[in-house]
């Protein structure tokens, strides 16, 4: 059966449990001193050294773009096309391979390599258009969103895509992948169709999440609007916050969280298996992460805050980023490299006819890329590199809202949450 989640976790990982806990949360403890006295005024982001203008002149240009959505519609369309009237058996169908492993796994690496892929590659943005065309209906929408919306429907859309991944009966059936995929396309393009193209920079949970993982890379937007190579951190401060942000990061990291917590011994002893004890224990483990990050914003408050800031759990929201990059690496990582390759090899014989359009025909998945320790130091890294940005990050905007002394004041509760959450995700890692 296709695996429908995360990789899992592995009892052969050669570190035990406890020093690596604690090394993590001391490195995040050491890094957090160190800024609190070096890092005392907010950096001047912008600058970055710009790529040669052809790189920006083809990548905007019309043709490009539309070019590139054309494939991306033609794959999602052949993708649930192959769902539905592909070979039944999920392990010779390439649909669900190619959407929880191959789009779903790689998502994350690549927005980090190149921004927000997604946005760009959009094939719904392209539906939308083509629709709205043969509708002779405005692209602009018939109307405006309420502004209280704001990215509610990005994180509703990657909640359900969880439930559908993690909980789901017959979630590794080829068609009840197709039945998704073209039933999140039809509700999103008649979204789009009402309130304009601009509903999916929202509304669409996919297209939010690289979104959001993109402010990370290093290839992005610099201020003359050239692509460029930038600071990371430059990315984070470029997307527009927003109504339902906090719910995007929680739903990523705890839905994620659950994943790895699902696949635990302690788990598999004590819950019964089942839907509704799925939907809880999904439904629980975010509320917990939402909690502990609101718990983690206490100190946020507008005394001591410059003048006209009122800082909030929003404001900090998209410092949530990197560990949600972190926790996605270490729990897909060598899902993606190992049954990444199953995609392409069904993909030469997609109606299960003994055709080898790609000839790969008799190959089988290369387990032997990647042993147990270079997977242990690849999750490691993930995670402690994703808290070790975050509470960069997080530091950074709170001395651009608060003076120095307040600023460090404000970011202990923070600590303390990222804390709990290092601990928590490495021991999911060593949990089986």
């Amino acid at each position: 059966m296709v695996p429908a989640h995360g990789v899992g976790t592995r009892s052969d990982l050669p570190v035990p449990l406890g020093p690596a806990a604690a090394a993590a949360s001391v490195t995040l403890i050491i890094s957090f001193v160190v800024l609190a006295f070096l890092w005392r005024s907010p950096r001047s982001p912008g600058g970055g050294r710009p790529l040669p203008r052809v790189v920006t002149d083809v990548v905007d240009h019309p043709a490009t773009r539309t070019t590139v959505r054309a494939v991306a519609l033609a794959v999602l369309i052949a993708v649930i096309n192959i769902g539905f009237v592909g070979p039944d058996d999920p392990s010779d169908n390439v649909a669900p391979w190619a959407f929880y492993v191959t789009f779903w796994a790689g998502l994350v690496p690549l927005s980090l390599l190149l921004g927000p892929v997604v946005r760009y590659a959009n094939p719904l943005r392209l539906l939308h258009r083509i629709v709205t065309g043969a509708l002779r209906i405005d692209p602009d929408g018939l109307r405006t969103p309420p502004a209280s919306v704001g990215y509610w429907p990005a994180a509703a859309s990657l909640t359900a895509f969880a439930w559908l991944e993690l909980v789901a009966p017959g979630r590794a059936e080829p068609a009840t992948v197709a039945g998704f995929l073209a039933g999140y396309a039809v509700v999103q393009v008649a979204a789009a169709t009402v309130f304009g193209a601009r509903w999916f920079d929202r509304g669409d949970g996919f297209e939010v999440y690289s979104s959001l993982i993109g402010g990370l890379s290093p290839v992005g937007r610099l201020d003359d609007g050239r692509f460029g190579l930038r600071n990371p951190l430059d990315g984070l401060e470029r997307l527009a916050p927003g109504p339902g942000l906090v719910g995007v990061v929680v739903a990523l990291v705890g839905t994620t969280g659950y994943d790895g917590i699902s696949r635990t011994t302690w788990w598999t002893s004590t819950v019964t298996e089942g839907v509704l004890g799925g939907t809880l224990g999904l439904a629980a483990t975010t509320l917990a992460v939402g909690v502990i990050y609101l718990l983690g914003c206490a100190a946020l408050t507008p005394h001591g805050a410059h003048e006209g800031q009122r800082p909030g759990p929003a404001t900090f929201a998209t410092t949530l980023a990197p560990i949600a990059a972190g926790y996605a690496i270490a729990h897909y990582f060598s899902l993606l490299v190992f049954d990444g390759q199953q995609t392409f090899i069904l993909a030469g014989d997609p109606l299960g006819t003994g055709a080898d359009l790609l000839g790969l025909a008799g190959t089988r998945i290369d387990y032997t890329l990647l042993g147990p320790i270079a997977i242990m130091a690849v999750q490691l890294l993930a995670i402690v590199t994703g808290h070790l940005v975050a509470s960069v990050a997080a530091h950074d905007r709170a001395v651009r809202l608060y003076r120095s002394e307040d600023a460090v004041r404000t970011q202990y509760p923070m600590l303390a949450a990222m804390v709990a959450l290092t601990i928590g995700a490495v021991g999911l890692l060593f949990a089986g």
